[in-house]
């Protein structure tokens, strides 16, 4: 026999499915899944891992640094994103993780240095923030956020 310390996998998974909060004031009113959505940012924004929320409005005002309007294909607080997995450690290891399907903005003139995705149920709260490494665009075509392969060493959203 032996014990060996650790964060459980199934606790993993129980995070991403939304079953466990720590705060003192819970803020869970509803079964349902949170709705997230990701917003399109240019070279000029400043987004790391201390940005706590999109503070924007979603389809009306840009965040700061956040990509203009392009006619009806982008407007501010960007696309609705759908979960394309549920939370799962993919049936063997110990990583949990989720994914999203891609996200194309068709027939747009885009200049985009990264992004962040958010959580809209809850008060705009972000989840991560996104890099892309350098400007991507688009002019008049369509611009996609092309999401890697879900499983426990690539997905968007781990917990290792």
């Amino acid at each position: 026999m032996a014990i060996t310390q650790a964060m459980t996998t199934s606790f993993k998974i129980d995070i991403l499915s939304g079953y466990h909060n720590f705060g003192t004031a819970p803020t869970r009113a509803t079964s349902a899944a949170d709705t997230f959505r990701l917003a399109l940012f240019t070279s000029s924004a400043t987004l790391d891992s201390t940005t706590t929320s999109y503070t924007g409005t979603v389809g009306s005002v840009l965040m700061t640094g956040e990509v203009s309007n392009s006619g009806t294909n982008y407007t501010a607080g960007g696309s609705a994103l759908t979960i394309s997995s549920t939370p799962t450690n993919g049936g063997s290891g110990t990583t949990a993780f989720v994914d999203f399907n891609d996200v194309t903005f068709p027939s747009s003139t885009i200049t985009a240095r990264g992004a962040l995705i958010f959580n809209t149920t809850q008060s705009n709260k972000s989840v991560a923030v996104l890099d892309f490494g350098s400007d991507k665009t688009s002019t008049g075509g369509s611009f996609t956020i092309q999401f890697p392969t879900p499983d426990s060493t690539s997905a968007i959203i781990r917990i290792v």
